[in-house]
């Protein structure tokens, strides 16, 4: 697998914004990380003739994200996963800079950057990960075969289309992420409202991943078949917001979520513990 290198910003503890929505925080447009950041990996170099040290080599690929996201983890996971030399950039606080908007106009993350785009730049968790499997002809964990690779599509379209904001209304209130503009939770209305909306959300979750459980998986072990896909990546990283508001899971989701991690190993559990940092953060702060 190849090394990831990553370099982090100094971030707040208790703010973070989420994507596509103007952040609470300034400069921020994905959740901040507040967990513990993990120690670049480095690689030991021999020094190179007559005593000069050789330079390192950088990563063509370049992510930008923000640790607690699940659409950044997503990323990271496959990255790790598909064993793809990158670095790693801890972008808080500079999404809104000038230079990262030359770049991004969204200012969004997770981003890549790397040779042969159009514009140097891509953006969208699914769309990354679509495309550096092109790349790379990845086809174990996006198959080329057009059936397949459509219910691979399917599920990832139908998770950010459905799933994923049933997901964000329900959660992000609990994770201090800012809700999406004309979401009742982002609106003036009474808290009473808005709690009544949180809960609709958490209860309209279920049938979503039942679709996901009994058509897109129908008895296999994952979305990919016998080893996880993209999509699964997607799926499994979104599923770990729900720990925040203590959603009762249904019991395949459990074993579905330490099937992956058992398959991807570290590739899944560091980007995880990311995230689940600032779940465990956020619950001790509101026990407090």
């Amino acid at each position: 697998m190849a090394k990831t290198a990553t370099k982090s910003s100094k971030q707040p503890a208790a703010k973070a914004a989420k994507p596509g929505a103007k952040p609470a925080v300034k400069a921020a447009a994905r959740p901040a990380a507040t967990a513990a950041k993990p120690a670049a990996k480095v690689s030991a170099k021999k020094p190179a003739a007559k005593g000069k040290a050789k330079s390192a080599k950088k990563p063509a690929l370049t992510l930008s994200m923000l640790k607690p996201s699940v659409n950044n983890m997503s990323v990271r996971v496959f990255a790790r996963a598909a064993g793809l030399d990158h670095f790693e950039t801890d972008v808080w606080g500079h999404t809104r800079s000038p230079e990262y908007m030359a770049r991004n106009p969204a200012h969004l993350t997770p981003m890549i950057e790397d040779k042969g785009l159009p514009r140097g730049v891509l953006w969208e968790s699914c769309a990354i990960m679509q495309y550096l499997a092109n790349k790379h002809g990845l086809e174990k964990l996006y198959p080329q075969a057009p059936a397949k690779r459509a219910m691979i599509d399917s599920a990832m379209f139908y998770l950010i289309g459905t799933l994923y904001p049933y997901v964000a209304r329900a959660t992000y209130p609990a994770l201090n992420f800012p809700q999406y503009a004309g979401e009742v939770g982002h609106s003036d209305a009474h808290p009473d409202r808005k709690s009544e909306a949180q809960k609709a959300a958490a209860a309209a979750i279920a049938e979503p991943l039942e679709v996901f459980h009994s058509f897109f998986r129908n008895g296999k072990p994952f979305i990919g078949g016998n080893n996880p896909s993209i999509a699964d990546i997607r799926l499994a990283a979104t599923l770990e917001f729900l720990a925040v508001i203590d959603y009762a899971l249904p019991h395949w989701t459990k074993d579905y979520m330490v099937a992956i991690e058992k398959k991807l190993g570290k590739a899944y559990a560091e980007p995880a513990a990311d995230v689940r940092g600032y779940i465990a953060y956020v619950k001790s702060q509101a026990g407090a």
